[in-house]
């Protein structure tokens, strides 16, 4: 048989705690889920930082080296695995988006904060020496806010996140540059919304451009101006991450594959694949780690 490619939820990982939150110290939660080294996706918002610790994690295939005092965000969907070298603590955070939606009349607000984009480039931050004190402080209040049974106590857990998601937002290059975000910034992150919910059957900008009521050029441009890249590039890059989290789950043959992405066939598929990442869909397989 099989085996099923793993989907975390918080209520599978929590250990008495509200089931849309769990806060922990990272060592005992490690030891506790060892099997969380292999690759997994999870259904809710992941935060860790490091302040021990060697090796390296990857998010959707891009793989980080694991430092002292980075910390990292994850948001739903996106596929993770650890190889840790050694002892590694810190602490981590899980929580589902209702969690905080609950609590801000802005349901968006996790999604405009810039390392819950989904965008891996910019979800592990290397934290300034002059905030580690604060964030330690803000991680400990968390831990002992959620022993608490007391009157409030969610909510005590909610602004001191908020305290920490803006801690480390203002940290990003984004933020520093401006308190509120430009028009053109909006556009692309509504421009990646769209294409995270159409790639599979959207494949031409002209198609984004016109959701978006601006003109093809104008979404290259965008793109081009503040990504590097195309926005044909940009659909493309999405169909191949959707692909890699496809393939590493085997109960999916690459015919099944190849068609929930709304390719012809298993061939088209497999050519599109290997021209954008140098490897077919079986060498993927085979070998995601090394890729």
């Amino acid at each position: 048989m099989k085996k099923a490619f793993p989907v975390y939820d918080i209520c599978s990982l929590a250990d008495h705690q509200h089931n849309d939150l769990l806060i922990s110290r990272f060592a005992p939660y490690l030891q506790k889920h060892q099997n969380l080294s292999l690759p997994h996706k999870h259904t809710f918002y992941h935060v860790v930082l490091f302040t021990q610790g060697d090796g390296k994690h990857s998010i959707d295939f891009k793989y980080f080296a694991v430092k002292p005092y980075q910390i990292y965000f994850m948001a739903p969907g996106q596929v993770h695995r650890w190889d840790f070298e050694g002892p590694v603590d810190g602490y981590i955070i899980n929580f589902s988006a209702e969690f905080f939606q609950s609590f801000l009349l802005r349901p968006d607000y996790l999604e405009s904060l810039p390392f819950f984009t989904g965008n891996v480039e910019d979800e592990v931050i290397n934290l300034p020496a002059d905030i580690h004190r604060r964030t330690i402080d803000l991680f400990e209040q968390l831990i002992t806010e959620s022993r608490q049974t007391g009157r409030m106590g969610m909510d005590m857990i909610r602004t001191l996140m908020l305290q920490l998601f803006i801690l480390v937002a203002r940290q990003t290059e984004y933020n520093n540059q401006s308190t509120a975000p430009t028009y053109n910034y909006t556009l692309l992150q509504s421009f990646r919304k769209l294409t995270d919910k159409n790639f599979a059957t959207l494949r031409l900008p002209k198609d984004y451009a016109a959701l978006l009521y601006i003109t093809p050029n104008h979404l290259n441009a965008l793109c081009n101006d503040m990504l590097g890249i195309s926005a044909g590039e940009v659909i493309r890059n999405r169909v191949i991450l959707e692909a890699k989290r496809l393939l590493v789950n085997l109960d999916l043959n690459i015919t099944e594959i190849a068609n929930k992405l709304n390719f012809a066939d298993n061939s088209y598929f497999t050519k599109f694949f290997k021209k954008y990442t140098g490897y077919t869909p079986e060498e993927f397989r085979k070998n995601p780690i090394a890729q």
